[in-house]
């Protein structure tokens, strides 16, 4: 397969700079996927590897070779895009194989390389179907087949599974998961559904308005969130903002007060903090319990059951409303009055600026 290393990639269109000096090391057989809201830039990030939109300055290479001036054909890349764009009038091997026949390839090496790409798939009972006889999933992966077949070096995908219902997207999820698995390959993966990023990649890159907000491993982002955005963009559900106000610092870490008085030590690097100063306390949903000794007092606006686990809504003392994640099984309901406590190493500090204080401990939800 491939590297790839990008090095302070710009992008403008006239006077607009939308990819604003991006640099990026992705390893061999790495599933990178970049995440971001709408308009961030992944997708036009994602077009300037693949050759398809020109780089406005910075340097693009594949293997240690720069790429920015070769054709898309010359790059030795496949892309999988959000429409499956399959010819409606040729069977799923005819689809498949189409870029091998334009390419000249042998009809017995051609046969070869789409049933194998069948095979990967599960795609053999399907092979002399046209498309409009599948289903949404058996399109996607038909569209993923045809990539798999010219053998590339890279494979990209452009929010390939946004067209799928939930469960579907589910389910290629798991299927994507295998193929890279049994593939051994380089893949670049473009989404703006975060769950779909923390699944999928060995590494993710969050962007915002066309810059690289945090790169790490799925675990390192929800952990270690680098500041607010990461912070409140990566977790499902959000986790919980709450303005509050520097007390001290200790060996223990950071004493913030909040709105309504409540004093929380989280475990963090006081760093630059003094006393007074306005911060923003960041606590992960599954980080607040129901205790009624707890220090935090609320009443319940709604619970979510939703089996396994349940979300209540709790508008707390000052007014604000937090998430608490708690078992499914619990019988706490609307209106109730409540109290809940904080395990501090789901706490996060963040200054004025955004930027995040170094947590102290490791991170382990384990009572």
């Amino acid at each position: 397969m491939a590297t790839l290393t990008l090095r302070d990639l710009r992008k403008n269109y006239g006077p607009m700079e939308v990819i604003k000096g991006v640099s990026l090391d992705v390893a061999d057989r790495e599933l990178v996927v970049f995440v971001g809201p709408s308009g961030c830039g992944k997708s036009t990030l994602l077009r300037m590897i693949a050759g398809l939109e020109a780089i406005t300055a910075g340097e693009l290479q594949i293997d240690g070779q720069r790429v920015n001036e070769l054709g898309p054909a010359d790059r030795g890349l496949a892309m999988v895009f959000q429409s499956y764009a399959l010819y409606p009038h040729m069977t799923v091997r005819q689809n498949m194989g189409f870029a091998l026949r334009l390419a000249r390839v042998p009809r017995a090496e051609r046969d070869r390389k789409v049933d194998e790409a069948a095979r990967i798939l599960q795609l053999e009972p399907y092979l002399d179907r046209r498309p409009k006889d599948l289903s949404g999933g058996q399109r996607q992966r038909v569209a993923i087949g045809r990539a798999i077949v010219r053998q590339p070096r890279v494979f990209l995908f452009d929010e390939p599974l946004s067209n799928l219902d939930a469960a579907l997207r589910g389910q290629m999820r798991i299927e994507l998961s295998r193929l890279h698995e049994e593939l051994n390959a380089t893949m670049i993966y473009v989404t703006h559904d975060q769950v779909e990023a923390m699944t999928l990649a060995d590494k993710i890159v969050v962007l915002q308005a066309g810059r690289v907000e945090q790169v790490g491993s799925p675990l390192d982002l929800y952990h270690r969130p680098e500041n607010l955005f990461v912070a409140g963009f990566i977790g499902s559900p959000q986790m919980n903002m709450l303005p509050a106000t520097v007390q001290e610092a200790g060996p223990s870490g950071l004493a913030v007060a909040l709105a309504s008085g409540t004093r929380i030590v989280a475990p963090v690097a006081a760093g630059s903090a003094n006393q007074g100063d306005s911060v923003t306390l960041g606590i992960r949903p599954e980080g607040l319990r129901l205790d009624p000794d707890g220090p935090i007092g609320g009443e319940v606006r709604l619970a979510e059951r939703l089996g396994g686990l349940t979300l209540l809504h709790v508008t707390i003392e000052d007014g604000r409303q937090v998430t608490v994640q708690i078992e499914g099984s619990d019988l706490t309901r609307p209106h109730e009055t409540v109290r809940l406590s904080v395990n501090p190493v789901a706490c996060h500090v963040f200054d004025q600026s955004g930027r995040a204080f170094t947590h102290l401990l490791k991170h382990s939800l384990a009572a």
